[in-house]
């Protein structure tokens, strides 16, 4: 089994806290071992790839919403439809649009496009508690820095 480093958000693109929404960008890599497996000589993203991609995106929200003084840990998909292939090098955007929040939990619903077409689209739901260590989060604090959250959502942290 061969397992690779999962940082699926390129960029922030938009987020809007008041109005509980989130787009990111992404563009997927010309070469990857994932490609290798998925399909040799016909390569795709793994449609779990592309749910994480949303799950990520979502994640950002949720914390951003928190100022980053919990986690968002994956705990559910629901209604999760892939509608089209995504290929190397191909550019996409990844919206999702917080639901729900509350007793530890909080709902998403997100959608990945390309080329202003639906791509894949799923109900997210996390779990949210506090972070388990602070190498976590000073790790997190870095990636957050390099996709672009604004720096005031991370100062109160």
């Amino acid at each position: 089994m061969r397992l690779e480093y999962f940082q699926m958000v390129d960029r922030i693109a938009a987020m809007d806290l008041a109005a509980r929404t989130i787009v990111v960008d992404c563009t997927l890599p010309q070469e990857s071992p994932i490609f290798e497996g998925h399909f040799p000589g016909y390569p795709i993203l793994p449609g779990v790839l592309m749910i994480e991609t949303i799950a990520q995106a979502g994640g950002w929200l949720v914390m951003a919403g928190l100022r980053f003084r919990q986690m968002a840990f994956l705990a559910k998909v629901s209604e999760a439809k892939m509608r089209s292939f995504l290929t190397p090098g191909q550019v996409i955007q990844v919206e999702a649009t917080q639901e729900h929040d509350g007793s530890g939990y909080a709902v998403l619903s997100g959608r990945i496009r390309s080329g202003g077409k639906l791509v894949a689209e799923a109900g997210i739901t996390y779990r949210v508690m506090d972070f388990p260590n602070p190498a976590l989060r000073a790790g997190l604090f870095e990636v957050a820095r390099r996709v672009g959250v604004p720096e005031e959502l991370l100062a109160d942290a």
